[in-house]
């Protein structure tokens, strides 16, 4: 993947008519400003998001984009799609077409959904070592017990990757609902834990990821995320 970060002195030839040997004494004129401040280094680096003015003339101020959505039943975590209509198609926004998707749902599966356009923010998020616990609402086909709870937590294992999952939090709502915070994104993992006990998973809805939740956004709607980064880290209990 190409990098979206270059140095300050190899910006400026690429979007001027100055030279990188020039940026040195532009950086001594205080004729360079970066992100407001005056540039102090032809080694700055700017980043995809780093805003840079030249004698007043901005030459880069692409600005980060995050927004939240509430993902309905039948709507693909894409970005293209031939049979379904994607979160895309749901999305109202003028920079949409730069986004992508962060923590897919599979077409059934409803709620959370962060879409941006920044890769470092939603590496971040989706890295295992950032253990962001995942918050799920899940209708099952038979009864819960006790005992889910403690298997959750001590972790199932899965023969074909050869893995343990990592202690997961259920909390049983009434017979048949339950709520499951987890830190990993294992394919099928929510309903290959609960065939662990033959138990079906008959609905799916995610409503929270770390600290960003649906918080009344009404299904199929969407909204921006106003700090950023817009979450924190939220482990799962030990």
């Amino acid at each position: 993947m190409k990098s979206k970060t270059s140095r300050l002195d190899r910006f400026i030839s690429q979007n001027s008519d100055f030279s990188i040997s020039d940026t040195r004494l532009l950086i001594a004129q205080k004729r360079i400003l970066v992100d407001g401040c005056g540039a102090y280094s032809i080694q700055q680096k700017v980043t995809e998001f780093t805003h840079v003015v030249l004698d007043g003339h901005c030459l880069k101020d692409n600005k980060p984009v995050y927004l939240m959505l509430n993902k309905p039943k039948g709507v693909v975590s894409a970005t293209k799609d031939l049979e379904h209509p994607t979160v895309l198609d749901l999305i109202q926004h003028p920079r949409k077409n730069e986004l992508h998707i962060v923590g897919r749902l599979d077409l059934n599966t409803t709620g959370l959904v962060l879409l941006t356009n920044d890769g470092a923010w939603s590496r971040k998020i989706s890295l295992p070592e950032t253990k962001l616990a995942k918050t799920y609402e899940v209708t099952l086909s038979k009864p819960l017990s006790d005992e889910y709870v403690a298997v959750f937590q001590q972790g199932i294992y899965f023969a074909y990757e050869n893995i343990t999952t990592q202690p997961a939090c259920l909390e049983i709502l009434s017979d048949y609902t339950a709520r499951l915070s987890l830190v990993e994104g294992k394919y099928h993992q929510v309903k290959r834990m609960f065939g662990f006990f033959q138990n079906e998973v008959l609905a799916l809805h995610r409503v929270s990821v770390g600290d960003i939740s649906l918080a009344g956004l009404g299904m199929g709607k969407s909204r921006a995320l106003m700090v950023t980064p817009p979450f924190t880290e939220r482990r799962v209990r030990d």
